[in-house]
């Protein structure tokens, strides 16, 4: 697993070469929707996702970094369906808050 995280932080490390950012929980607005863009089938699970549970935009976009996040750890160019799909398992129901 360490191997993994390494590998991971490397990539967001050449990601944001030449900004002030270091890791993805770092990037904001455009650069965000850039980076963390979900292939179609991811897209439509996390807007379906969002309406179902009531997701702020600050919530919206938290999964989208963990997603991105998650791609990284499987070294995926993309953000597939399955790595949406986890990250909005790690989401708490808001009756639990």
């Amino acid at each position: 697993m360490a191997a993994r995280v390494s590998a991971a932080r490397d990539i967001q490390r050449r990601r944001f070469d030449g900004l002030k950012l270091r890791t993805n929980a770092e990037a904001e607005g455009e650069l965000l929707d850039q980076i963390a863009a979900p292939e179609p089938a991811g897209a439509r699970l996390l807007n379906d996702a969002a309406e179902a549970m009531r997701l702020t935009a600050r919530g919206y976009h938290r999964v989208l970094r963990v997603a991105r996040t998650i791609a990284d750890l499987d070294a995926a160019d993309k953000v597939a369906r399955v790595h949406v799909a986890e990250a909005l398992s790690y989401r708490r129901p808001a009756h639990l808050l």
